[in-house]
Formats: structure tokens, sequence, C-alpha cells
């Protein structure tokens, strides 16, 4: 398939990247109902890109029956209002045999989570990532790099032998060292979706970014994509004053290893009434006397 045919899927990434939380009903199953109402909150409030199974939806703690679940919830609600964007990973049979699944449900691409086996070569990240990309032709590939080690030169050799190799979401914490990834890898060769999502994006997008992850978009549309509209247009005092509306909260999320990066927008979300606060190991919910900061947060975005 050529890079042409692939228009919908680069315009989708060159987005608000929307990582949906996975409620949790009070049993601790997948609560479907209350998914597929804050899928639909989403699509109202304007999201065109939905990543199933990204790590704000709590990807490693969900069973492999759960994702598949997930991920047939959110093409559904999508239907033609929004590009979907599969996450899949693990090892590389689940990985193919996810990939495989979201392919026959009728997503448009899929995200490689960063392979977390302790020892990863730069050699081995390709081969990994050829599997899966070979295996669903007809799909966008999306890598999620988190490793600051990998080099772009790996990145443009992927793509060599996988043309479907069609974005990035580059998530290590180093604006320079993206902007010199992307340079190495090919500029204009992939989309850059900024993978640290609105913390990161405006000096992403000065290097080259035209995307950028969120799951504060599970609780406020509109903060993010007044953030996206800010940056299009080349304007980054009115994003940097986004910025600092999100500041706080991100930075809650942010704590301590992003220990409670999915915890703070389920509590947010909890606090407007819209989901239960219950995360899986090994996240936690938050202390009480963080919920009420969350809360007030969210409130004054709602306004």
């Amino acid at each position: 398939m050529s890079s042409v045919a692939f228009e919908t899927q680069r315009a989708a990434l060159a987005d608000v990247v929307a990582i949906p939380v996975t409620p949790f009903a009070e049993d601790g199953s997948v609560a479907e109902d209350t998914h597929r109402a804050l899928l639909r909150r989403l699509l109202d409030g304007g999201i065109t890109t939905l990543t199933p199974n990204g790590n704000t939806g709590e990807f490693y703690a969900l069973t492999p029956e759960e994702r598949r679940l997930v991920t047939e919830l959110t093409i559904d609600e999508a239907g033609e209002r929004a590009v979907v964007l599969v996450g899949v990973g693990h090892d590389v049979p689940t990985a193919v045999a996810s990939a495989r699944h979201a392919r026959e449900l009728g997503a448009g691409m899929v995200m490689v989570h960063q392979p977390v086996h302790p020892y990863v070569s730069q050699a081995g990240w390709v081969d990994y990532h050829r599997a899966v990309a070979e295996a669903v032709p007809e799909l966008g590939v999306v890598p999620y790099i988190r490793n600051a080690q990998l080099t772009g030169a790996r990145l443009a050799e992927l793509a060599d032998t996988c043309p479907n190799v069609i974005g990035v979401k580059y998530a290590v914490p180093d604006a320079a060292r993206f902007a010199a990834f992307a340079r190495d890898a090919g500029l204009e060769r992939f989309v850059w979706v900024a993978g640290l999502a609105e913390p990161y994006a405006p000096s992403y997008f000065s290097a080259g970014a035209t995307g950028f992850t969120s799951g504060l978009v599970n609780v406020a549309p509109a903060v993010s994509l007044n953030m996206i509209e800010a940056l299009r247009s080349g304007d980054y005092r009115a994003a940097m004053k986004v910025w600092e509306q999100i500041r706080r909260f991100e930075e809650l999320r942010a704590a301590n290893g992003s220990a409670d990066n999915v915890t703070v927008v389920k509590e947010a979300l909890a606090s407007l009434g819209l989901c239960r606060r219950e995360v899986r190991p090994p996240s936690r919910t938050l202390r009480e006397e963080q919920r009420a900061e969350v809360a007030a947060i969210a409130a004054g975005w709602s306004i």
C-alpha cells in the first residue's frame, strides 16, 4: 500500500490523539456502558482520533480478553466519526494477534507499545516492530518510543522495509533529542506525535511534531483542542496560556515517576460524576487530601 493510501491515518495523527481511560464497574470488570458514554463524550467534544489500549487505558493491567473488548467498544462507538489507533504490545505473537484483531474490526492503525523486556537491542527493536508491521500491511503502524538510546537511523531502517510505519509517538522527555531524532529518521517521512501530552506539546511542535497524545482530554476535550488550535497557527503565546492552565493537573500526574498518571484522570472524571475512580494495581487511588485539589481543577475547566 502506498503512502498516499495512508493519508487519512496520517491526518488523524496530526491532531489530539486521545488515550481513553478504561472505566471499571463495582465488581472490578470493565464498565461497558460507562466506557461507551465516555467515548461518546470525546467524540461529541470534537475528538477524531482514539487510542484504545494506551497507557492511560491501563493497557498492562487488562487481560487479553479485556483488551479485545476495549478495542471492540471503541471501534463500534467511533464508527465513521473517528480514526482508531489500537495499542498493541507484549510478546510478538500477542502483539501480532492484537494487530490482526484490530484489522478485522476495521481499525485504521496500531500503536506498538515500547517493548518492556529488560534487554532491548536496537536491532531487536527493529525486528519486533517489523514483525508487527509485516503482519498488518494494510494498517498504519505507529511505534511508541520511550527509549532515549534508540537512533533515528533505526526507525528509518524499519520504514525502509515496512512502508506502513507512518508515524511515531515520541515520548523521550528531551526536546533537543526529539529534534535530532526526527531529522535523522526523516522529518517529512513520518507524522511526529508528541507522546508526552500537553506539557511537552509546545516544545515538540517547535521541533516538528504536528500531533500530541492526551489523557487530560478525557476530562476536558475543549482544553486539549484549544492547545492544538494555538499550536497549528503558530501562536505559542496562546498555547502556553493553555499550558499554564493544565500545569498543576499534569504535575500531579507526573509526580513520583508518573505513579498517579491514570489515577488523577480517573479522579477528575469521578469528581464530575462520569466514572468510578478505581484503578488497578500497580496504580492506586489518590489519598483523600489530593482528591479535592483534582476536583477543583476539573470543575474550573468545565465552566
